[in-house]
């Protein structure tokens, strides 16, 4: 039996520490929770440990090449062969003949190698992450209004909230150490805590105001909440003169309330209440019901928009986007997917300049552009203009929309898949890199409030084997033998590497190393020397009234002195108001199709599943919930609790549980799902590129018995990716 390793979970953003320990035949018996960890002091969810210790899945062991249609086993120098030829093959056709797919889940170091191969080896505009699927519009909200991404408030001002409102979100199942905070900070004397979610989902059934919009409508109910606000005094004058622009231009094209409301399908009450709310310390918290939108940066943006106009910015209060991949920060951070390392901007030239200079290869192989984001790769891949792709802890074919167009365009080309379980994108790869999972690889990772930590192997991966460092480190070693010092890379100076790389930036990483992460355990960004750690974003402390650095939110509280406390890296110093509009949804009910799909968590399913394989048949993993009254409208459509689920797409067959906590009309499918996504619409958001997840138009009808319907493609589970 071996000691104790600290390590962090990551199954989602919140980054509990945790204690593991491998038995003597090398697997993981024990996952507790690291009472000493600063994030989550000892705290965990039951899953987080379930899937850590003993996931459930097919697990990948040995390199796998297609022959003859099939994926038979190989050697590694077999497969590194043969993967190293089809990239130098297609590269001489152009830069951009090659991409590359990461995830949130990868380490620190290993989106940090994988970037420098794809931007400084490949020199392709095609590279992204599944990052971009669940939070690229909070990204572009926080940068086109702070002039910088990641919230500005951190764990600790949850506890000082007077009034929690979770957007688009459901954290009692997403993020469950977290949401125990807000529950237990809400249920205090005054707290109060309101949930804005068109399902009466596991969250919202603890709520004290439960408002529930129709799916797609968030920025026109944000906008006429802002609208509310303004007409009933609660704007925060003082804190809207000193410390922000842009104020007189949004309140000229808020809508009218009541046609606003009529929109969202929202009560002007109901309105009325919401804005009230905000005069209060009040913390906003959203997630995928607002970023997975055509207006998601709109959406996102409107609900800061509220926090800047009523002064709800400073300790206790604030916008927070949650987040869903254990380490979706950190690959914005370090992976140059849409910036460079430390959020250095793509297009300028100087930072361009010093990132070819530390890389030491040619300016001219750097990209002068991010690229045009996870779907629209996808659709160049359709196109034939892309020959190879390389996909990393991700699971396109599931977890994309339109999934029968992603999975054409996969086939199409030559399709390379690291990962650590068989997963649907597996099943259409020419060839299969075996990588290393939780308990198994070394390096860090960034929590959604700023926090680095490390991630540590208990024990060796399976023979066979290898962690992701190593992997990037050996295809970079046949392609470009001179953009790593190894072939072997080390964690800790890929990390020493990337945290130089951000020393002056707005994520400034260099004053943490693994010897410093080995006492303090979690150290929050930006951290400039050793001894350094972030707090609250743009804010020094202290209020023009006492000096006092509590007390900031709500139009009544004090307002920070803008001469000194505020700082925003915008180009005015000042937080930027929005002026976005509700443009409708990308795609109405009609005669046709005239029922609502919107997609959600399970409790039981981590990404799109690949870890937690359901027991029993793969159709457990497609319930569809529909409310009562939706069922006894359509009971043509109904056969032995089975129905079809059409879209313009695509059609499904799913079993049925009837569930009022699904408002009529609507039709409830877990997100990242293949036979779910088969339904789903690509349609993006044009400021983030992120996918229109929520909502789309459907019809049913009954299942023809005489034919096999699909479920779920491939018949395998489906995720965004398996392992960091």
């Amino acid at each position: 039996m071996t000691d104790r390793k600290p390590t962090t979970c990551m199954r989602c953003a919140v980054g509990c520490g945790y204690r593991q320990r491998a038995g003597d035949g090398g697997d993981l018996v024990e996952v507790r929770g690291d009472d000493d960890h600063p994030t989550n002091g000892g705290e965990t969810c039951s899953r987080g440990v379930r899937e850590t210790v003993d996931p459930s899945g097919e697990r990948l062991t040995q390199p796998l090449i297609r022959r003859g249609g099939t994926l038979r086993p190989t050697d590694w120098d077999t497969v590194l062969g043969t993967v190293s030829v089809r990239i130098i093959e297609a590269l001489r056709n152009g830069n951009d003949n090659v991409a590359v797919l990461g995830s949130g889940q990868q380490t620190n170091e290993a989106a940090y190698a994988l970037g420098k191969l794809a931007r400084g080896g490949f020199g392709t505009r095609h590279y992204d992450a599944n990052t971009t699927l669940c939070m690229a519009s909070a990204v572009q909200a926080y940068m086109q209004a702070f002039g910088s991404d990641a919230p500005p408030p951190t764990y600790e001002d949850v506890p000082d909230a007077e009034t929690h409102v979770i957007w688009g979100a459901n954290p009692k199942i997403a993020h469950p150490v977290l949401y125990r905070r807000i529950a237990d900070s809400a249920s205090d004397d005054g707290g109060e805590l309101i949930v804005v979610d068109p399902v009466e989902s596991e969250t919202a059934a603890d709520a004290d105001l439960h408002v529930r919009p129709e799916p797609g409508t968030d920025l026109a109910l944000a906008r006429a909440v802002l609208a509310r606000a303004v007409d009933d005094d609660l704007v925060d004058r003082e804190f809207v003169e000193r410390h922000t622009e842009g104020f007189e231009a949004v309140v000229g094209s808020l809508p009218d309330v009541d046609v606003a409301a009529e929109t969202a399908g929202v009560s002007v009450d109901r309105i009325s209440e919401l804005a009230a709310a905000f005069d209060a310390r009040t913390l906003v918290y959203w997630g995928m019901g607002v970023n997975q939108s055509v207006q998601g940066t709109g959406a996102a943006r409107s609900l800061i928009d509220l926090c800047l106009a009523t002064g709800n910015l400073g300790p206790g209060s604030g916008p927070f986007s949650l987040t869903g991949q254990a380490n979706s920060m950190g690959n914005r951070v370090c992976a140059s997917k849409s910036s460079w390392p430390g959020y250095r901007p793509f297009g300028d030239t100087a930072h361009r300049k010093a990132i070819a200079n530390a890389w030491d290869v040619p300016l001219s192989r750097l990209p002068d552009s991010s690229g045009p984001g996870f779907v629209r790769i996808i659709d160049e891949l359709a196109r034939d203009n892309v020959d190879v792709c390389w996909t990393v802890a991700t699971n396109p074919a599931a977890g994309m929309p339109d999934a029968n167009h992603v999975e054409s365009a996969l086939e199409d080309a030559f399709l390379i898949v690291q990962d650590a379980f068989r997963s649907d994108t597996v099943e259409l790869a020419d060839v299969v890199l075996p990588a290393a999972t939780w308990g198994e690889s070394e390096g860090t990772v960034m929590n959604m409030e700023r926090r680095v930590s490390r991630v540590t192997a208990a024990r060796e991966p399976p023979d066979g084997v290898r962690q992701d460092v190593d992997i990037i480190g050996a295809v970079a070693d046949r392609i470009v033998p001179e953009l790593f010092e190894s072939t072997r890379l080390d964690p800790e100076a890929l990390f020493d590497e990337v945290a130089a790389l951000t020393r002056g930036t707005t994520a400034d990483l260099s004053g943490i190393s693994y010897g410093r992460l080995s006492e303090d355990l979690a150290v929050r960004w930006p951290a400039s020397d050793e001894t350094a750690e972030g707090g609250y974003r743009y804010y020094a402390g202290g209020s023009e009234d006492d000096g006092d650095a509590g007390g900031v939110g709500g139009a009544a509280a004090g307002v920070p002195d803008g001469d000194g406390p505020w700082s925003f890296p915008t180009d005015s110093g000042r937080a930027r108001f929005s002026n976005a509009s509700h443009g409708g949804i990308p795609e109405p009910i009609d005669e046709a199709y005239p029922l609502t799909l919107t997609t959600g968590r399970r409790p039981d399913a981590y990404n799109t599943g690949v870890r937690t394989r359901p027991d029993g048949d793969d159709e457990s993993a497609t319930a569809a919930r529909m409310h009562p009254e939706t069922i006894a409208d359509n009971l043509r459509a109904f056969d032995r609790g089975e129905t079809v689920i059409e879209s313009r797409r695509s059609a499904v067959t799913v079993r049925v549980a009837p569930d009022a906590d699904v408002p009529p009309g609507l039709v409830w499918l877990p997100v990242h799902n293949p036979a779910t996504n088969r339904l789903t619409l690509s349609a993006a958001d044009p400021d983030s590129a992120e996918p229109n997840l929520k909502q789309c138009a459907v019809a049913l009808r009954a299942p023809d018995r005489t034919a096999a319907e699909i479920v779920g493609g491939s018949g395998q589970p489906n995720g965004t990716g398996s392992h960091p």
